[in-house]
């Protein structure tokens, strides 16, 4: 699972996005729920902030989607699936989780109770639907997929209803990233050659570059306040995690590692900023500060664990 380009950002993305051979005609529009299995742990999960994330644990074709209390305790699989899960993304209420799966065959997004009830398939689409991004009033949920032969950003009611396409371009558009206030859309594009970080309003109108370097960018997060973005870049060589403002200017490294570290994900009072990083050999969960001091690993599996996400 590891590589020297984009790494496991983009196998996410495109990779479990893709349709599988095994994949049915039988696609429909509306929603489909499944039997909810019961969550297991070691630990309790306890009723503070805590963070989802992915795990190989259970075998390279098992992928799970846990979550742990934000001192790394508690860690608890949720989804229970025989398919690929992982791109947890909780709604801004903290009430449900989605997700990408490969359970039905190819990519779709489902969402979860916090609980690991409630199991629902949203897209329901032969395509392959990825990387789910919540918009801040939970009204709508934003998504990447290749219904319609490439990859493009598109946005759905949160019940699955409604889909629409917010860009078109030849290029691979993937990675939405709603701001808080619900006025913009992060999202990475290589409409320009190679992948860089862009923003667009919430219709999709008005997109505009704020990264311009010659190696990757990608994986946008909002900092909760709106006023800045981190994001996974190759510019000084290998995947670090960085910092911009919302417009693109100031842009500071925060990570100085000969590893790769990628997929920055901030805490709701903007103090902290977790990642995966493959520093110990395999990819573990960190938390660091939000000036990069102060660095925790919160994971410690022979497995890899990636893709966290703070809850609200």
């Amino acid at each position: 699972m590891k590589t020297a380009s984009v790494a496991i950002a983009l196998l996410l993305a495109v990779c479990l996005a893709v349709p599988l051979p095994a994949c049915g005609d039988d696609a429909g529009d509306e929603p489909t729920a499944e039997p909810s299995p019961t969550p297991t742990g070691p630990e309790p999960i306890s009723a503070g902030p805590k963070i989802a994330f992915v795990t190989a644990r259970h075998g390279s074709g098992n992928w799970e989607v846990y979550l742990m209390n934000a001192d790394g305790s508690g860690q608890t699989n949720l989804t229970n699936s025989a398919g690929l899960d992982a791109d947890p993304a909780w709604s801004p209420d903290g009430s449900r989780i989605a997700f990408l799966t490969d359970r039905d065959g190819n990519g779709e997004i489902y969402v979860v109770n916090a609980d690991g009830s409630g199991q629902t398939n949203l897209t329901n689409n032969p395509a392959g639907d990825a990387l789910p991004a919540w918009s801040p009033d939970g009204s709508r949920i934003a998504f990447e997929s290749d219904r319609d032969g490439n990859f493009e950003i598109y946005v759905m009611n949160a019940d699955g209803s409604g889909p629409t396409r917010l860009t078109d371009n030849p290029a691979w558009d993937g990675y939405p990233a709603w701001s808080p206030d619900g006025s913009r859309i992060a999202f990475v594009s290589d409409r320009d050659g190679n992948y860089e970080v862009y923003v667009m309003n919430a219709d999709g109108s008005d997109q505009t570059r704020l990264t311009d370097s010659p190696t990757a960018d990608a994986l946008p997060a909002w900092s909760p306040d709106g006023s800045r973005i981190a994001f996974r870049s190759e510019r000084d060589g290998n995947a670090e995690i960085y910092v911009m403002n919302a417009g693109g200017s100031d842009l500071t490294r925060l990570t100085d590692n000969p590893a790769l570290d990628d997929a920055p994900a901030w805490s709701p009072d903007a103090s902290r900023i977790a990642f995966e990083s493959d520093r110990d050999d395999n990819y573990e969960i960190y938390v660091m500060n939000a000036d990069g001091s102060g660095l925790i690993r919160l994971t410690d599996n022979p497995a890899d664990d990636f893709w966290a996400a703070w809850s609200p």
